[in-house]
C-alpha cells in the first residue's frame, strides 16, 4: 500500500492511496493541472485512477473535480447529500452524472482490490465522511475537517499502518487572529475543524504497534504553523503505551504545495 498526500491545506486538499493494482484519490480541492502534476511524481497518470471519494462538498475539497471528470471520467463516490451538494457547486460546470457513484457511512464497497469504508462526521456539510481504506491485512485512515471525535470514530479509524489526521489551527492564533467573530466560533465548534491538540489526541488514540508513518493535514494558512502543529501533536503523544520516541511513528507534516514523502509498506 501506498498513501501520499498531494496537498493539504485550508486552501485545497487531495490525498493518493494506492495498492500495486488499485489507485484512488480521496478528494481533489485543487486544479486539475496540479492533480496531473502531482501523479506525475508518483509515476502515475489520470486515466490510472480507478476512483475519486469525496468526504464533503466544500471548495477546497472539490475545487478541480469538474475539469477532471470531463476530461478523464474517473467515477466519484460520495454519500447522497454530499453529491447532490457537490452537483450544485457553481464551479463545477457540466459532468457525465453517470460518473456518480452514491455510497452510505459505515456501509463498506470495494474499488477493484481496495475495501473502503465510509465514515460520518460532525463537519458543517451536507453530509460529511471520514474514510479508511484496505487491502489484505494493510489499512489506511484518513480524517480530516472533524470538528471533534467519538469513540465510534476512533473505533472505526483505529487500527491503520498509516494515517493523515486533521491539526488544522493553533487555538490561541484563532482567537487572536482576524477572522470574524462568528467564523472563529464556526471553526472552533464541533462541526468546524480540529486544533493542534485535539488532533493530537486523536492521533494518540489512533496508535499502534505497527504505525508505517502518520500524516498531520489540512493545516490553517492564517492560524497555524507546520513546526507549532508538530510540536503540539508530538506533546500529546508523550507517554504513550508503544514509544516514547514519536520519530519511531514516522510523523511529518503534509505539504500545503506539493507532494509530500509518501508512505509505502
Amino acid at each position: 500500500m501506498r498513501l501520499c498526500s498531494l496537498y493539504s491545506g485550508s486552501s485545497g486538499n487531495s490525498i493518493y492511496v494506492g495498492s500495486d493494482h488499485t489507485h484512488i484519490l480521496v478528494d481533489v480541492g485543487v486544479s486539475a493541472k496540479k492533480i496531473v502534476e502531482a501523479l506525475s511524481t508518483l509515476q502515475l497518470k489520470p486515466e490510472d485512477i480507478d476512483g475519486i471519494l469525496i468526504t464533503h462538498e466544500h471548495s477546497d475539497h472539490i475545487a478541480g473535480l469538474g475539469v477532471i471528470l470531463r476530461k478523464f471520467g474517473i467515477p466519484v463516490f460520495g454519500t447522497p447529500k454530499t453529491l447532490e451538494a457537490v452537483a450544485q457547486y457553481k464551479s463545477l460546470g457540466k459532468v457525465d452524472m453517470s460518473l456518480f457513484h452514491s455510497i452510505e457511512p459505515e456501509q463498506s464497497f470495494q474499488i477493484r482490490d481496495i475495501w473502503v469504508k465510509p465514515v460520518s462526521t460532525w463537519h458543517d456539510a451536507a453530509d460529511p465522511v471520514c474514510y479508511t481504506l484496505m487491502n489484505d491485512e494493510k489499512k489506511v485512515s484518513i480524517a480530516t475537517d472533524l470538528g471533534d471525535f467519538d469513540e465510534h470514530i476512533v473505533n472505526s479509524l483505529s487500527g491503520a499502518d498509516a494515517m493523515l489526521i486533521e491539526a488544522n489551527h493553533d487555538v490561541r492564533m484563532l482567537e487572536v487572529g482576524p477572522y470574524p467573530y462568528p467564523l472563529k466560533q464556526r471553526i472552533l465548534s464541533k462541526k468546524g475543524h480540529l486544533s493542534n491538540e485535539r488532533g493530537g489526541q486523536l492521533v494518540r488514540a489512533l496508535l499502534n504497534d505497527h504505525i508505517k508513518g502518520i500524516y498531520l493535514g489540512h493545516l490553517s494558512k492564517e492560524n497555524n504553523y507546520p513546526e507549532l502543529a508538530f510540536e503540539a501533536v508530538k506533546d500529546e503523544l508523550l507517554g504513550n503505551a508503544y514509544c516514547n520516541d514519536y520519530r519511531d511513528f514516522n510523523m511529518m507534516v503534509a505539504n500545503r504545495e506539493q507532494c509530500s514523502t509518501v508512505i509505502e509498506w
